[in-house]
């Protein structure tokens, strides 16, 4: 029966390195510039990709929900109080680019990954 159980866990797969989710997992920075409003003139959003799930990796009391699709997609809002900016775009290798657009404020992004 040891003989048995042995053999059944040789034929068990090895566990090969741990893989992203999507190919976008990982930190990123993301700069929000304005073009149109009374907004600041830009914004930095350190965040978190996970399984394809944005988060917010600062420090501040804001928050990111969103995701970036296997294909590249991006759609994400960031929130501070009643502030929320809304961000699409797409990714791609390393870098991102995209519009979003406040209540008051209109801009484009660009993103980096760390």
């Amino acid at each position: 029966m040891k003989q048995l159980a042995l053999a059944a866990l040789a034929l068990l797969p090895l566990a090969g390195p741990a893989h992203a989710a999507t190919p976008f997992d990982g930190n990123w920075s993301i700069l929000a510039v304005t073009e149109s409003g009374t907004c600041d003139r830009a914004y930095r959003f350190p965040v978190r990709v996970t399984n394809g799930k944005i988060s917010y990796a600062g420090t501040a009391s804001t928050t990111a929900t969103g995701s970036v699709d296997r294909g590249g997609r991006v759609r994400v809002n960031f929130a501070r109080g009643e502030q929320v900016l809304v961000a699409r775009g797409a990714a791609r290798g390393d870098t991102g680019a995209g519009n979003w657009a406040s209540k008051s404020c209109k801009g484009n992004w660009t993103a980096e990954r760390r």
